[in-house]
Order: structure tokens, then sequence, then C-alpha cells
């Protein structure tokens, strides 16, 4: 069974930084493109970073771009999502991801089928 664990999230005032992490077990983790959305209050979820297996490509959303970093440590079943300079709206829970299929490695990161989700974990930036 699949479990994906967050950490990392608090409050932090504008321009700050966080970083998350997401522990992974279950499954090979080495084989999936791994994640992360995010859900503001009265807001969908929506895609924020995702990585392939080997770490090669890497996709984050326009409006993070450029502050928000995803890597991974396969050896040690992690993704981390490296979150600078942040905003107000960067408010949020952030929950990590997993791809259903293994061994992608494609571009179209944010449209693949993500089944596999941790509890998230809170965000919040302000002054």
């Amino acid at each position: 069974q699949v479990q994906l664990v967050e950490s990392g999230g608090g409050w932090v005032r504008p321009g700050g930084s966080l970083r998350l992490s997401c522990a992974a077990s279950g499954r090979t983790f080495s084989r999936y493109v791994m994640g992360w959305f995010r859900q503001a209050p009265g807001k969908e979820r929506e895609f924020v970073a995702a990585i392939t297996p080997d770490g090669g490509t890497t996709d984050v959303a326009l409006s993070v771009e450029g502050r928000f970093i995803i890597s991974r440590d396969n050896a040690k079943n992690s993704v981390y999502l490296e979150m600078n300079r942040l905003k107000l709206e960067d408010t949020a829970d952030y929950y990590c991801t997993q791809d259903r299929n293994p061994y992608y490695s494609g571009t179209h990161l944010p449209s693949l089928k993500y089944d596999y989700w941790g509890q998230g974990t809170r965000v919040t930036v302000s002054s």
C-alpha cells in the first residue's frame, strides 16, 4: 500500500522560504513521477510541480516558476519542494502525489494520473 507523508509546512512571512518533504513507501519509488499540488481555501486543487523518476525532467506551474524547485532523492524515497520568495497567495494545503504508472519519461507531467496522495501539509504566508 502506497503511503505518502508530507512535512515541513508552517507559517512564514512574505518573501520567506520553506522546504517541504514527502517520504514515500509501498512501491519502488524510483519508478514513478512524483508531484506536488496545493489547495487554497475556497479554491480547487491545482498543480504545483512534478518530477520524472530519474529526476531529469521537472515541471512547475507558471505561478511558482522561478520561486519553487522540486527535487527528489531516490535513495531516500523522498521528494522535496523548495519554496522561495513566498507570497500571500501561496497559502494553501500542499499535497504530495505519485503517478499511477511507472517509468514515465515524457513532459506532460501535470496531466498524469495521480492516484496516490498524502494527507497534506499547511503552508501559511502572512505578515
